[in-house]
């Protein structure tokens, strides 16, 4: 087959501080992902037919703690030198992923798009909130760079956040079409569907208006001139969808970041 994408359900939503419910969206997003009613090319030029090797989903009904279970499959989905494509589950589970991610790549940026830092010490005393991952990425040095694009909720204790980790901003209101990123080692896109605006993308537990459009959040990942390593896709939530159109965007750019990856493992 050659060059492929790997892709691991990891259907969590244990540390959600609002609303529960996309623990559902793996099954959801590849349903889309592989209907007959849409195109299995990328805006790439590249057909993704037969790319895909799916690990299924992780069981989270064993004994066990589930941040061990994560960072262990990812890993095993990892051993075969494929990028890596995680559909969550909520925010939180981006944690235990890039714990993995990052053993197989020492320069790693992170690419951030959402309407949330996620970057709280800890939220109702949990370390392990979907609204704190990205504090546990930064303090373990799980990357060289968080750059967070796409932000409109931000507060006091978010910015004492970005300060002590020097975090990279681009909020909503100062994103401009054509946003370029300079961009030097490997990346790992964290893509939170309420970073769109919930126009594009209603089926979310925290809609926030004002947020970014499909095209250009595909426009920005097509922008990346780094190898795109991992990704992980985030926050959907069947309940509030309507007419399955969230799912239907993130199979959209699942697939958008997938080509990315292809293009790069093609030359």
């Amino acid at each position: 087959m050659g060059a492929g994408i790997s892709l691991l359900g990891i259907p969590h939503d244990g540390n959600s501080s609002y609303l529960r419910g996309a623990a559902e969206a793996p099954a959801l997003i590849r349903r889309e992902l592989h209907s007959d009613a849409y195109s299995s090319w990328s805006e790439t030029g590249l057909d993704l037919t037969g790319r895909f090797i799916d690990h299924g989903d992780i069981d989270f009904k064993q004994p066990g703690d589930p941040w061990q279970r994560i960072e262990s499959e990812v890993g095993r989905a990892m051993d075969g030198g494929h990028p890596l494509i995680s559909l969550g589950g909520d925010h939180a589970i981006s944690w235990p992923v890039l714990r993995a991610v990052r053993r197989r790549h020492p320069g790693l940026t992170i690419l951030h798009i959402d309407a949330h830092p996620d970057i709280y010490h800890a939220y109702d005393n949990n370390p392990r909130s979907h609204t704190s991952p990205f504090a546990r990425i930064m303090e373990e040095r799980l990357a060289d760079r968080l750059i967070q694009v796409g932000l409109r909720t931000v507060n006091g204790h978010h910015r004492d956040q970005f300060r002590r980790f020097g975090v990279e901003v681009v909020e909503a209101a100062r994103f401009r079409e054509g946003l370029r990123l300079d961009l030097t080692t490997p990346v790992y896109i964290s893509m939170d569907l309420d970073g769109l605006d919930p126009a594009f993308a209603p089926g979310v537990s925290h809609r926030e208006p004002g947020g970014l459009s499909t095209r250009q959040v595909i426009n920005l990942i097509q922008s990346i001139d780094q190898p795109i390593v991992a990704a992980d896709i985030v926050e959907y939530n069947p309940s509030q969808d309507l007419s399955n159109l969230t799912a239907l965007v993130a199979a959209k750019l699942l697939k958008e970041i997938a080509g990315m990856m292809l293009k790069t493992a093609l030359g």
